[in-house]
């Protein structure tokens, strides 16, 4: 339809009507729902009616090529101006076929295979009828008590944002009307989730603009560059007020400042949580603020539909604002193509062949491999020796639970285990020995521990598969304590006294403080959720066959109480300087400032050799540009993958600078005694920031540039700014 067609279908909806397009409702409602016999529950909580039922404008968590195909058709017989529904789903990290969790595939700082691996979901979650997947989350995170810092990509907003474009590319394509393998992306959750106070889901957020709108708002902007089509708010509050009732951050801000004019959804139960939050006194002042916010779409409350149409009528709500949400969601339907072929993408016999398909396992193990980080490889124990017995021991051994929360269609059972990856790459019974240990929070028995020693006897080397239970991260799954539950770091003490070379494998959703288990073994990989095919991603490095290339996204804290701890953090008046000890400085007096792990980490199976810095010139003007060389060489035995990082400080500012900010990178391969030079070049626009009374803008003056192989390791280069535009 074009856009008079949708205002004439606008004209002929009746105000009931067209507030009901405003509500979403989960499966169980909609006649044709495989789980269909749950609807009187769900419909007696929220007490929505048939009518309104019939005609809501979107479902959620709805999914099956003929499930939806049946609901869709039921719901077009029944709506009487025809209009289809919008199916949305939770399409995060793969649909059936799951890739790496966010986090980790931020690790892999590879764009290119971020973005297949959205449009492989988005292939696969088309054909099975979803239209609008909730992705990418794009929320900056500094705190991994948080529980969903497995859904970011990290702590830097120059990498988020990157992510955030190539998310959104991979899912929507270039053509959502004409590519029905694509779906509508929808950023969430706007705005600023990840700086929950405490690291605790749902709570309070309170950051001054500034600091908002330098690290915060980056990644969100991105994707709508990008052409997101969807924005969905946060559960949060931002200068004390929610967000889904918050004006300034919706209609001022995005709707005004960036120009966004796309449907923006609650997150489930928002709208209605403007009550308990203590902006609300009842629904109807929960349905008032939050239209008047501009939220289009009210998820899983019934604030709208209970009381919209009375503000309308008593004057309160202006329907021109009711009018404008519904327009929005005409608009993405036509623009999906939705009127025309309202079952869309949706087709049982192309599911069959698409969905888990061997290619795309193939490409979710690729990505699995670039995503894993190598942490510590004392004595170089890693790659294992080609002969000799492996002692495959713990909880995640033969563990399926590797796909890691938001793996809604994946199955622990078509999951690629740690010792199916072992065998299928060369390990058979006389070589690899197998035992669980301990549970992954439950201590091990006697039968279990004599078992594991026994089988770390008789191996020239240990493999020890660790890590947290699926639902230890993820939404609400927040944790104070973020060290391996005690009984697996009661398995790695009981192991130790034998001596042998041992490596951990991490299977994690969030950075750990790894107190009893880094000064345990010899090597740890962190391998987070690696998806599908994570167990055969995992044999590969571990084998040699493939050299970890992954680089941390996220800083690893050296204990809990440093957090929140990242890298582009500010400096103090009292800065802690190693060279130079005071105790009146910034500084604990039992732990080191600096993470264990810092941001932009990880170890191959070569090194890499780097000459100083040089730059083109000692000054940059404005209208020019600077270069920045400097010559690697690969210095080991082995082929590798590099990446090359780029920071820059900004000595004196109108306000505090942080100390180092990601500016560039570069990835290379060498061979070894290979050398490359690698150039980044500078300009102006780069060093532009928030001052204190909000302009965006550089300031003339000494700038310092650091390259390095991650955000700690680094050698210096200086120059100035001579004049500013």
């Amino acid at each position: 339809m074009d856009h008079q067609q949708l205002l004439s279908l606008l004209r002929q909806m009746t105000l009931d009507e067209k507030v009901a397009q405003l509500l979403q409702l989960a499966t169980p409602f909609f006649k044709g729902a495989d789980d269909a016999g749950m609807i009187t529950g769900p419909m007696a909580s929220l007490g929505v009616t048939e009518r309104e039922v019939r005609n809501a404008g979107s479902v959620l968590g709805l999914s099956g090529a003929q499930q939806v195909i049946d609901i869709q058709t039921n719901h077009l017989k029944h709506n009487r101006l025809g209009i289809p529904l919008l199916v949305m789903s939770d399409i995060v990290h793969g649909f059936k076929t799951i890739f790496p969790i966010p986090l980790a595939i931020g690790c892999s700082w590879d764009m290119a295979l971020a973005e297949r691996s959205a449009e492989i979901a988005a292939r696969e979650a088309a054909v099975s009828g979803v239209h609008v997947t909730y992705a990418p989350m794009v929320d900056l995170v500094r705190d991994p008590r948080w529980g969903r810092v497995m859904e970011s990509t990290g702590e830097d907003p120059y990498l988020n944002n990157l992510f955030a474009r190539a998310f959104v590319r991979g899912f929507q394509g270039q053509d959502l009307a004409g590519d029905t393998d694509r779906v509508a992306a929808c950023v969430k959750h706007f705005a600023a989730y990840g700086a929950a106070e405490a690291g605790r889901d749902y709570n309070t957020v309170d950051l001054s603009e500034r600091l908002l709108r330098e690290f915060y708002l980056p990644a969100y902007k991105a994707a709508l560059d990008e052409g997101c089509e969807m924005v969905m708010t946060s559960f949060n509050t931002i200068d004390g007020i929610p967000a889904s009732g918050n004006a300034w951050l919706m209609r001022k801000l995005l709707r005004e400042e960036w120009g966004f004019d796309g449907i923006l959804i609650s997150d489930w139960g928002a709208v209605k949580e403007l009550i308990p939050h203590g902006v609300a006194e009842d629904e109807a002042e929960a349905a008032y603020k939050a239209i008047r916010a501009g939220v289009d779409i009210e998820m899983m409350t019934p604030c709208y539909v209970h009381h919209l149409a009375e503000l309308v009528r008593s004057g309160r709500v202006d329907e021109r604002l009711v009018d404008e949400a519904v327009l929005r969601i005409l608009q993405l339907k036509s623009k999906l193509g939705l009127f025309e072929r309202p079952l869309r993408g949706a087709d049982p016999e192309r599911e069959r062949e698409i969905v888990f398909c061997e290619a795309h396992r193939s490409s979710a193990r690729e990505l699995a491999v670039k995503s894993c980080v190598l942490l510590q490889n004392d004595n170089e124990v890693l790659p294992l020796a080609g002969t000799g017995k492996i002692a495959l021991i713990g909880p995640f051994a033969q563990s399926g639970d590797i796909l890691g929360a938001w793996s809604w269609q994946g199955a622990k059972e078509d999951a690629v285990t740690l010792r199916d990856g072992l065998a299928a790459a060369g390990l058979d019974a006389s070589r690899l020995i197998v035992a669980e240990g301990c549970g992954v929070d439950a201590p091990a028995t006697e039968a279990q521990l004599a078992a594991a020693i026994e089988a770390a006897g008789e191996a020239d080397a240990v493999v020890l598969a660790l890590g947290e239970h699926a639902w230890m991260s993820g939404e609400a799954s927040c944790r104070a304590d973020i060290r391996l539950p005690e009984a697996q770091l009661a398995l790695i003490a009981a192991l130790k006294p034998l001596g042998k070379p041992t490596v951990a494998v991490l299977f994690n959703g969030r950075p750990l403080d790894l107190h009893g288990v880094a000064d345990q073994v010899d090597a740890v990989l962190e391998a987070w959720f690696p998806g599908s095919a994570g167990g055969a991603a995992v044999a590969d490095l571990l084998l040699g066959k493939a050299s970890p290339s992954g680089r941390l996204a996220m800083s690893f804290p050296h204990a809990v109480g440093q957090v929140p701890v990242y890298y582009n953090a500010y400096n103090t008046g009292r800065p802690n300087v190693p060279t130079a000890p005071d105790h009146y400085v910034s500084k604990y007096l039992d732990i080191p400032n600096e993470p264990r792990y810092p941001f932009g980490y990880g170890l191959g199976y070569t090194t890499f050799a780097y000459e100083a810095p040089r730059l083109s010139a000692a000054e940059l003007r404005a209208d020019g540009e600077l270069t920045v060389s400097v010559r690697v060489t690969n210095a080991g035995r082995r082929t590798g993958e590099e990446t090359v990082q780029l920071y820059v400080r900004d000595v004196a500012g109108d306000v505090v600078r942080p100390v180092k900010e990601l500016k560039d990178y570069r990835k290379l391969v060498l061979a070894p005694g290979e050398s490359a030079e690698v150039s980044f070049t500078i300009t102006e626009p780069q060093l532009r920031y928030y001052h204190a009374d909000l302009t965006f803008a550089s300031d003339p003056g000494e700038f310092i540039v650091y390259v390095g192989p991650n955000s700690r390791d680094t050698a210096e280069a200086r120059f100035r700014l001579t004049s500013t535009v």
